[in-house]
């Protein structure tokens, strides 16, 4: 219920939350539970997605899932994998990979060279009926089989099973239980010491440019013969870090780190929407805290400052140009 409290559907079932219980409680018993439809929306974050909202019910049996689940797989998990993790994150994943580069470069002695890719369509591309032999693989309990492909088989994207919804809390234990298979064929086969990933983008780091180069075929294949994934064409990058390599919203350098130009922008078009919501502006100033971005810090306190002088952007928006430019 955190946070969800005034939304009328969390509301009638807490209303009558003990029989709602037990009925959910009864039907899994008799193996009679079956998982409701889908409410889908789409949001922009900043490419736009698909969001597909399942029942409380069926929300409730999704934590209950997770809670039970996630420890049990967590342990298989690599240690540089940092996506939907408890003491893992984005800003994890990006002092790894300055500690990454540190190693590959032999503290920047050397070039480092860094392989990026990003997976097409993740979530809509996975395919249940492979997803569905792993999980096999670890769990033998048929109850707990049945009550997944339950889950698993609720949603379909672009063909019958196939994809995974953006929404269920279990998709993002889901996805990294599939994923896992490449972190461990990147470790296991590939011998990859300097590897880090965060949900379907991951980079690869070695001083040699001929090392990384070799290593896209062996993965594209790999993706596609054994799950079923295809890389996108677009996102496969191989730079020097010195030139400045995108990984997680940052643009990398040898020595520091910069927020990634579209993400600035969207962040000053944010602050202009939302006005001056102290939550969002604190959020914002934590974020940068993590790279070079001590005039974006300063930019956004004066913006809040005004905030709390004027009470509103009327003055800024009578000049008939866009917040974002205003304070670049």
């Amino acid at each position: 219920m955190r946070g969800k409290r005034q939304r009328r559907d969390a509301q009638l079932f807490e209303l009558d939350l003990m029989s709602n219980i037990l009925s959910l409680n009864a039907k899994l018993a008799s193996r009679t539970y079956r998982h409701s439809g889908y409410h889908a929306f789409s949001v922009f974050d900043p490419k736009p997605r698909q969001i597909h909202k399942a029942s409380v019910e069926d929300r409730v049996l999704h934590r209950a899932v997770y809670r039970m689940l996630y420890p049990f797989f967590d342990r298989t998990f690599i240690a540089d994998s940092y996506s939907c993790r408890i003491g893992k994150g984005t800003h994890k994943a990006l002092n790894r990979f300055r500690d990454m580069a540190l190693k590959a470069s032999s503290n920047h002695t050397r070039t480092c060279w860094v392989l990026t890719c990003d997976v097409s369509k993740y979530f809509a591309s996975i395919d249940q009926t492979v997803l569905m032999s792993i999980l096999a693989k670890r769990i033998h309990d048929q109850n707990i089989m049945w009550l997944l492909g339950e889950i698993i088989r609720s949603f379909s994207s672009t063909c019958p099973d196939v994809g995974l919804p953006l929404g269920n809390l279990t998709s993002q234990l889901f996805a990294n239980v599939y994923l896992n298979k490449l972190d461990q064929f990147m470790k296991h086969r590939l011998k990859v010491s300097c590897y880090a990933r965060y949900a379907d983008d991951f980079a690869i780091l070695s001083d040699s440019r001929a090392y990384c180069e070799s290593l896209a075929d062996p993965i594209r294949a790999f993706l596609w013969d054994e799950l079923r994934l295809l890389l996108h064409p677009r996102k496969v990058r191989l730079q020097s870090l010195a030139s400045g390599v995108d990984f997680l919203g940052w643009i990398h350098f040898p020595d520091h780190r910069v927020l990634r130009s579209s993400t600035r922008r969207r962040m000053f078009r944010n602050l202009e929407i939302i006005g001056g919501n102290e939550n969002s502006i604190h959020s914002y100033l934590g974020l940068l805290l993590h790279g070079n971005a001590n005039r974006l810090r300063a930019k956004v306190v004066r913006l809040k400052a005004r905030y709390k002088s004027d009470g509103n952007l009327s003055f800024v928006r009578s000049f008939g140009y866009p917040l974002h430019n205003i304070y670049e």
